[in-house]
């Protein structure tokens, strides 16, 4: 399984930008307000990755004492990753498409209030796919001391 590309998660949320301000082009008048109770889902979801990263990492490194990383854990945690930081970037490009949406009538209370609760989605989802993208990174193991990176490199060729 190849990691997680920020390139790959710019372009899913540009998409979903893109298909969200199209979408709203034609229904946003009929649309109810936009809630805010994601915000919190997201910003709570990242702090757990963050975290359970954070706790790996210390635990694959052998700089934590106790129970070390099972390897089934290891992978659960990378396709929690990998999942989380693919929702994060759809829901990002959502968010931005709305904000992009709105941006033109922002002297309206409705469509102020969500341009903000947009605006506060985007940050919570980009935050969530920051924490998706370092619990990844936190699952892999280290190379063992004193070996060569080019060797390996060579090796796979």
């Amino acid at each position: 399984m190849k990691p997680t590309r920020p390139s790959a998660l710019a372009l899913i949320a540009v998409v979903f930008a893109v298909l969200a301000w199209l979408l709203l082009r034609l229904v946003y008048q009929r649309l109810p307000p936009l809630p805010w109770s994601g915000v919190p889902a997201l910003l709570l979801a990242a702090a757990a990755e963050a975290l359970i990263g954070r706790d790996l990492r210390a635990r694959i490194a052998g700089r934590r004492e106790g129970k070390r990383a099972e390897p089934l854990f290891v992978a659960r945690m990378v396709a929690l990753a990998k999942a989380s930081s693919l929702v994060a970037a759809a829901v990002a490009g959502t968010a931005a498409g709305f904000d992009i949406y709105l941006s033109g009538s922002l002297t309206a209370t409705v469509p102020r209030q969500d341009a903000l609760s947009a605006v506060l989605t985007l940050v919570a989802a980009v935050l969530l796919a920051c924490a998706a993208l370092f619990l990844e990174n936190s699952c892999r193991v280290p190379d063992p001391p004193g070996r060569d990176p080019d060797d390996q490199a060579a090796s796979l060729r």
